[in-house]
């Protein structure tokens, strides 16, 4: 049934009645009469919408209407009495993923350009010199848009001429293609709604979203874009801007290839040029002596440039700034910027910043494992995801390319990627399993001995395939009890986070804080190993969490939960992504999104039916 209703006049009583703390959202902690009454203005016909769910359906809906100005309009019921499940996965797959698109070509530079991340007068756009073709079209486009700068990006540039890009910093090109009248930008998803780079691991999660929604092209795009940064900057990049340049991200390249072509029987010459790409990340930036490779023979995340990272906030390393600025008897703002600048260099904490440069190409920005050691670990995560690059390498030659793979005068085969898994496999057991815990720690190569913090990414080589039976079935017993909360596993257990000094900032990758791709990582390590009630269990808890979230706050999709409190109302570092918004969530944030939709594809059909009943006491309709 639908209702015509005076869009702006409804809008406004609505609010007026139930968004009590007038934070532009009707949600549990409105305090409300929690029912309103709509009249449609043709037929005088009445209809009480009560509860919050509901509610904010409505408002939803009306704020849709709105952005058509038109003074009437119509509201369907359907909508608002949409099952909470169908309603966050619809929006999902029709809306959210439109939204965290974007291009960088003459149709999408202005919103790439125009952002907080921008802080010189005229925006700079980076082209690497080595994409003639991308040198031609956007000179061109500077001189028809005057609204940007180019720069062009030299061969063979050195991080000394990268660190002289951070007082003019700016985003960096990526991929375009041909189309039918011209050049345009191969489209990527940003992680949420304030972002407008291509982040690197966000970008798997994402791509596994994309691929359970049917947008395959979107998907490969987004591999389309991996190749690229390869090609032109050398790795995948952290993020697409002139100060990551500097930074890879957890490698999952091979793993978003392997689902591709599970949905789609792959073009050979395709194919070739992407696994042309991944065998050459691997040998340049995952396996060279003395950078990412150690003596070891497994791998740490090592971050090339130096001094402070560009991107963070005046103030947030005052704690670690602030002896160095006595030392130096400077204030520590004017510190801060003679060091951010290079001006002033100082041996000890260039050290500390590798480390902290090394933990933000992990992903894990940040986490207490990682603070003050990255670079001198061998993690578990990193380790886990070059381990699946071996496997993928070795099964794509051994099932497209006949066992044998030429790229210029070297030739591959299957078997030879498979030794590489294997023996990565046997270092892993030897270094980073404890059997006694029945978990994989960090192995601290520097003083040579494992780093016992308790990390979500024990779970890792669950996923990536890597454990025996027996280190499967502790894993699972054993470790996965000290993770669980109501809501899913914790990013790191209450017992490692109890080490850590109380006058330190709360680690937004720690205990009690949950994350999407640590979910979805155990998920399918439960599903690899035949866990699969575990496995329906942990989904659940997930999903069930997403759910109620968005049923209580007016749709919102977060980017992390608190999952001590089960709430998307996290006190720690850099906030919460997708939380702040008017009226209507638009576009959740994007490895959450996938997450939602994936975990939605294991879910039995009766813990789905549950799962939709999730509507509050007070949300009757």
């Amino acid at each position: 049934m639908k209702f015509v209703l005076n869009i702006d006049k409804t809008f406004r009583e609505l609010l007026l009645q139930e968004d009590t703390d007038q934070d532009k959202k009707i949600t549990k902690d409105d305090q409300g009469p929690k029912k309103f009454v709509l009249i449609d203005e043709k037929t005088k016909q009445e209809q009480v919408i009560a509860g919050t769910y509901y509610l904010s359906n409505l408002l939803q809906e009306l704020a849709v209407l709105k952005e058509g100005k038109t003074e009437m309009g119509e509201v369907d019921l359907a909508r608002i009495q949409e099952n909470p499940v169908d309603r966050i996965s619809r929006k999902i797959r029709d809306n959210y993923w439109n939204e965290l698109t974007r291009t960088i070509d003459k149709k999408g530079l202005a919103q790439i350009l125009e952002d907080e991340k921008t802080s010189n007068e005229v925006p700079t756009l980076y082209v690497a010199a080595t994409d003639k073709k991308g040198v031609a079209y956007f000179q061109d486009l500077e001189k028809e848009l005057q609204n940007f700068k180019l720069a062009i990006l030299p061969i063979n540039y050195s991080m000394e001429y990268v660190a002289t890009l951070n007082t003019k910093p700016g985003i960096l090109a990526l991929a375009l293609e041909q189309k039918v009248y011209s050049l345009q930008g191969v489209p990527f998803v940003v992680p949420g709604g304030r972002f407008n780079e291509m982040y690197g691991w966000d970008s798997y999660f994402i791509g596994v979203g994309l691929l359970i929604d049917n947008q395959l092209e979107k998907s490969m795009a987004i591999v389309e874009n991996f190749k690229y940064q390869i090609t032109h900057y050398g790795k995948i990049l952290n993020a697409n801007r002139s100060y990551y340049l500097t930074r890879t991200q957890p490698p999952l390249y091979s793993s978003l290839i392997i689902e591709i072509v599970k949905q789609k029987v792959p073009n050979q010459e395709w194919l070739k040029s992407h696994l042309d790409a991944i065998i050459l990340e691997y040998n340049t930036v995952w396996m060279v002596l003395g950078n990412r490779l150690t003596e070891t023979g497994l791998n740490r995340y090592k971050a090339e440039g130096s001094g402070m990272p560009f991107e963070v906030e005046p103030g947030h390393f005052d704690g670690i700034l602030a002896p160095y600025a006595k030392k130096y008897n400077m204030p520590v703002r004017a510190f801060e910027k003679e060091y951010l600048e290079r001006k002033l260099v100082d041996a000890d904490l260039d050290l500390y910043f590798v480390h902290d440069r090394s933990l933000r190409e992990s992903g894990h920005d940040t986490t207490d494992r990682l603070i003050n050691r990255c670079a001198n670990l061998n993690s578990v995560d990193v380790n886990s995801f070059l381990y699946k690059y071996e496997k993928d390498i070795a099964y794509l030659i051994a099932t497209y390319f006949g066992n044998t793979f030429q790229i210029g005068d070297v030739r591959y085969t299957s078997n030879e990627w498979e030794q590489k898994a294997e023996f990565r496999k046997e270092k892993m057991n030897e270094l980073c399993w404890n059997e006694a815990a029945g978990m994989y720690f960090d192995y601290d190569f520097v003083h040579q001995e494992q780093f016992p913090f308790e990390a979500a990414t024990t779970f890792f080589p669950l996923w990536a395939g890597l454990c025996t039976e027996n280190q499967a079935k502790k894993l699972v017993e054993l470790a996965l009890p000290h993770f669980i909360k109501t809501g899913g596993i914790t990013g790191s257990t209450k017992a490692s986070s109890a080490n850590v000094s109380k006058d330190e900032p709360q680690r937004q990758w720690d205990y009690p804080f949950g994350w999407a791709p640590h979910q979805m990582l155990l998920w399918e390590g439960l599903l690899k190993y035949n866990y699969l009630d575990k496995a329906q269990e942990m989904v659940y808890r997930w999903l069930w969490l997403i759910t109620i979230n968005a049923v209580e706050y007016n749709g919102t999709i977060p980017e992390k939960f608190d999952l001590e409190i089960s709430s998307h109302k996290v006190f720690a570092e850099y906030g919460n992504v997708g939380t702040e918004f008017d009226y209507i969530a638009k576009e959740g944030f994007g490895w959450m999104n996938a997450s939602y939709q994936y975990g939605l594809q294991i879910l039995s059909a009766e813990l789905k039916i549950k799962l939709g009943e999730l509507i509050a006491p007070d949300n009757l309709f």
